[in-house]
């Protein structure tokens, strides 16, 4: 089996796409942070001292999916069209569900992935101080599409 990102000598290697055709893109993902009851209170009363746990967290998503390529390493820079980050309380933590699209020649699943877990990260961090107890849990690609251009 032939590894798409490495050379003939097993060094990483940026895949080339530029004979791939432009196509519409889309990917979504979703991940789940675990968090004690009374932070989930905290969050849905908004009393967190650093702000607003959801809203804060969709934005760093958002922010972070445009910026996959400078965090991983062997990512296409994508001009992304659509980024959509969703924070939903639950009762015993926070879901978050992450879609990406752009046309061009290569997926989003990895900006989809990295706002998901962004997001969780953001949570994480904002929470820290009054749960010691969280768990970032189940980040997972839920769908990737690709079709052509009509």
């Amino acid at each position: 089996m032939e590894l798409s990102h490495t050379d003939k000598n097993g060094k990483a290697n940026m895949v080339d796409v530029g004979h791939k055709p432009n196509q519409i893109r889309e990917a979504s993902a979703t991940g789940f942070i675990r968090l004690l009851p009374q932070t989930v209170k905290l969050i849905r009363d908004n009393q967190m001292k650093k702000g607003d746990v959801l809203t804060i967290a969709e934005i760093a998503g958002i922010q972070a999916a445009k910026r996959t390529p400078e965090l991983i390493p062997l990512c296409h820079t994508l001009m992304l069209t659509k980024v959509d980050v969703k924070a939903t309380l639950c009762e015993n933590g926070v879901e978050v569900k992450s879609y990406a699209k752009c046309i061009g020649q290569t997926g989003v699943e990895m900006e989809a992935l990295t706002a998901a877990t962004v997001a969780l990260l953001t949570i994480y961090d904002m929470s820290k101080a009054v749960d010691k107890q969280m768990v970032i849990e189940r980040v997972e690609l839920i769908e990737k599409t690709k079709k052509d251009i009509d």
